[in-house]
């Protein structure tokens, strides 16, 4: 039997708390996702190093953070997800002075990979504690702002790693975290409260282990997929392996009487339909990004600078509309905000894909860039909410770590899946013609996201509806 101790609901001067400095760690954990990228030139000279060595710099960092979200969403509902949340942040903070001392590539994969721990432990427990701290008639606002942080954090991470790589040195884009990181791990302990219900279920470790695997070889095989194309017999065996990994995982959590995942929660069609809708969501903004970024400096001969000052509209946009976005969630429901937004991200893609050349204006492309961000800003929160709200107190924590989780594997297959149809559309050889098929594939992904949608709230929803 799971005992628990039950904290009350956050007063609203501490929620403010709560929501403010866990989308500050939010903010560093992606802006580290994505700064390193246009700085990977300057470490090749600077670190003696090939291109395809530095790319670990990314995926070190990328596996990580995906494979140990949901231990990280565990550990915090065990042992309290504000000290949890402070423990991730100074972790983040130490692997950030580690990778700024780094003499080579080598201590700089591991310390990337250790910071996607701290990265981690600081997401999972983020989204948990504002979820905790808000009522359900308020999450789709605090969502908002959330949202509007991590993607404003989206499209400044290659901007800012251009800027400062160019203006100061590639390590002030771990220095950086350091003074923000660790006042924000101040500040959770002084003024933050768990606002959770405590369980003191034992540790799912077998679960832990088989979740984790399986994420490892599903992650490890989109990623080499990038590169090696979807045949190779090494992704092949490591989605393979993945899939048998997750069957016994679910075996597993039928079986034993504490669970790491409650399967109760997929029976909700709320709950099942936002998993599947993030993970298609996710998969096709960040093949937006990643190929839009390289048409713009291959297919337009951008710089890097100036290709990530061109993307921010996908920053922009969510920083002044997602709260606004996010209250208006809490006020008509959740599947109205996510069909409206899913459809105007495959609205916005298709643009992308239909009118890709080396002589598109960028008014055009702009104005395409800005639709998909709006989609982005409208369904983002409402499908944070759709999958939260959908569980008991009890099961936020699981619920925020799964989100998390899946949300990151569709990061990666949108990666791997549309740089198989860039390269098999002619590549860097036909940028233009490359970038068009990448994104029929980004289309084609949110387009299935949209009839994945809740066709009915979650009876959680229902009753937490005010005046009900």
């Amino acid at each position: 039997m799971t005992s628990q101790t039950t904290t009350p609901r956050a007063p609203a001067t501490d929620q403010r708390w709560t929501l403010g400095l866990a989308s500050v760690g939010s903010f560093l954990v992606i802006l580290d996702l994505l700064a390193v990228s246009t700085a990977l030139p300057t470490l090749r000279t600077a670190l003696n190093a090939t291109i395809a060595t530095l790319d670990w710099t990314i995926n070190a960092y990328t596996i990580t953070f995906a494979v140990l979200l949901m231990t990280a969403a565990a550990l915090g509902d065990r042992w309290g997800r504000r000290r949890v949340y402070a423990g991730g942040l100074l972790l983040f903070t130490g692997a950030s002075v580690a990778c700024a001392l780094a003499p080579n590539a080598a201590v700089l994969i591991g310390a990337r990979a250790v910071q996607g721990v701290g990265a981690a432990v600081t997401m999972a427990t983020a989204l948990a504690l504002i979820n905790a701290a808000f009522p359900p008639e308020r999450r789709g606002w605090a969502m908002g702002v959330f949202g509007a942080a991590t993607g404003a954090a989206s499209t400044l991470g290659p901007v800012l790693g251009g800027v400062l790589t160019q203006l100061l040195s590639w390590p002030a884009i771990f220095w950086i975290n350091v003074p923000v990181g660790l006042a924000a791990a101040v500040g959770v302990l002084l003024r933050v409260r768990d606002g959770q219900d405590r369980t003191a279920a034992p540790l799912d470790l077998p679960g832990l282990l088989l979740g984790g695997a399986a994420v490892l070889a599903l992650v490890w095989g989109v990623i080499r997929a990038a590169t090696d194309g979807w045949a190779d017999r090494t992704v092949i065996g490591a989605l393979v392996l993945g899939v048998l990994l997750l069957g016994a995982l679910l075996l597993r959590e039928q079986r034993t009487k504490h669970p790491m995942i409650p399967l109760r929660v997929f029976t909700d069609r709320a709950f099942t339909s936002g998993v599947v809708g993030i993970f298609l969501q996710s998969a096709s903004l960040t093949a937006i990004v990643f190929f839009t970024a390289q048409f713009l400096q291959n297919g337009q001969h951008d710089g890097p600078l100036e290709a990530g000052l061109h993307l921010l509209p996908l920053g922009l946009v969510p920083l002044l509309l997602a709260p606004r976005t996010g209250a208006h969630t809490d006020r008509v429901g959740t599947r109205p905000m996510i069909v409206i937004g899913l459809t105007l991200q495959t609205v916005g893609t298709a643009i992308l894909a239909v009118l890709a050349g080396p002589d598109l204006p960028y008014a055009v492309l702009g104005a395409a860039v800005a639709v998909v961000a709006t989609g982005v800003t409208f369904a983002v929160p409402a499908l944070t909410k759709s999958v939260v709200g959908s569980v008991q107190p009890a099961d936020i924590g699981t619920a925020s770590g799964l989100f998390s989780t899946v949300r990151q594997v569709g990061a990666a297959f949108g990666v791997a899946a549309s740089s198989a149809a860039f390269t098999a559309a002619g590549g860097y050889g036909n940028v233009a013609a490359g970038y068009r098929a990448a994104m029929i594939v980004a289309v084609a992904a949110v387009g299935i996201a949209v009839v994945t949608t809740p066709s009915r709230r979650s009876a959680t929803a229902r009753r937490s509806r005010p005046g009900r």
